[in-house]
């Protein structure tokens, strides 16, 4: 179901559509992604999430779009300021102390990643022996199209995304995938145009 075409339909920009669409494919077959409400919202998801592209994260803000993006950690210009377009500090602030991350260094080591932006230190433990991967030791395989693939379905099965997607639920499918509404748009217009292109 997951074809070069397809994949190519969703990101025009990408050098090898049959390498993604194959990894894709081998990593939903294994995690019974296989109806096409399955795979239409399991592509929409990693479509609006990253292109389909592996990403890391860009931590690299102004002062002012940290007071935005996070306001309670960042409420003024000046609590900001050390942070601004300074991936790792802000890495290590936001992130540090939570999600597993507890050793110095650990926010922005396990900063997100991946065709989803897996993030922290106990998630790339989890996904890591799920998938045979060592992505504590060697985070950035995340960005490699296999293993991306592997840990996005390993992560959508851990989270029950299949049945909600049975029950063609985008807004849950989205908040399992990145705690909130984010870009809801651009992923309904995805899965529609996913769907159109499945009949």
């Amino acid at each position: 179901m997951i074809t070069p075409s397809l994949i190519h339909a969703l990101n025009p920009n990408l050098k090898q559509p049959d390498v993604t669409a194959s990894k894709l494919q081998k990593a939903a077959d294994q995690h019974a992604i296989n109806t096409r409400l399955r795979v239409a919202h399991f592509l929409a998801q990693l479509t609006a999430e990253s292109g389909l592209v592996p990403q890391q994260e860009n931590l690299n803000y102004s002062a002012k779009r940290l007071t935005q993006v996070w306001p309670a950690r960042f409420p003024t210009l000046e609590a900001a300021q050390p942070y601004a377009m300074n991936p790792e500090a802000l890495g290590n602030k936001v992130y540090g102390g939570r999600m597993g991350n507890t050793e110095p260094g650990d926010g922005y080591k396990y900063r997100g990643r991946g065709f989803i932006q897996l993030t922290g230190r106990a998630n790339y433990t989890s996904y890591g022996q799920q998938t045979g991967f060592d992505l504590v030791n060697n985070p950035d395989l995340l960005l490699q199209i296999g293993v991306s693939a592997q840990v996005a379905a390993a992560y959508w099965t851990d989270h029950g995304l299949n049945a909600l997607a049975d029950q063609n639920n985008l807004q849950a499918i989205t908040r399992g995938i990145n705690g909130g509404l984010n870009g809801l748009e651009s992923r309904e217009a995805y899965l529609n145009k996913i769907l159109a292109l499945l009949d």
